[in-house]
């Protein structure tokens, strides 16, 4: 038997102040996106902002629907209408601003299963990481390496017979 430790960095600001001004605006759009969510069945609004390589800030917000799972969340309808309009061209960040209406969450909310596994397939797509600053409503900010990081052991293509 072998094992294995797998564990990543992550970066801990208790104020979004301390970010480069890149990333807190593009907290700043997140945050702003969150605002319109459609939440109001869990009351759980998230909001999501792209930065691409050309300059262009993609942005998203989470989508429910009665008929639970069929809504989207809010990093996938970034990510996703991101490579709709601008096919190959790379994500440089992603900043995902995440709140309760019933509480006030003290800890950022990380991006579920289905959305890890979207965003590490154009992590893989483009062959470069994508950092990920996840941000809760007390202004506490997460940054995340790679997505990657995230989610260890991954399915990729590899196991359908890609390369």
């Amino acid at each position: 038997m072998k094992k294995k430790h797998i564990s990543f960095e992550l970066q801990i600001f208790e104020d979004s102040s301390e970010l480069s001004q890149m990333e807190q605006n593009l907290l700043h759009q997140a945050d702003a996106a969150r605002l319109n969510a459609y939440a109001p069945y869990s009351k759980f609004k998230v909001g999501a902002a792209v930065l691409l390589e050309n300059g262009e800030v993609v942005i998203g917000n989470n989508q429910e629907n009665a008929a639970y799972p069929a809504g989207l969340c809010a990093e996938r309808v970034a990510v996703f209408q991101a490579g709709a309009k601008y096919p190959g061209v790379a994500i440089k960040c992603l900043a995902i601003s995440a709140g309760s209406e019933l509480m006030e969450n003290t800890e950022p909310a990380a991006p579920c299963g289905n959305c890890r596994q979207s965003i590490v397939e154009y992590e893989q797509k483009q062959e470069t990481p994508i950092p990920i600053l996840l941000k809760a409503q007390n202004n506490i900010v997460f940054r995340c390496p790679s997505m990657a990081d995230i989610l260890p052991l991954a399915f990729n293509g590899s196991f359908l017979g890609d390369s």
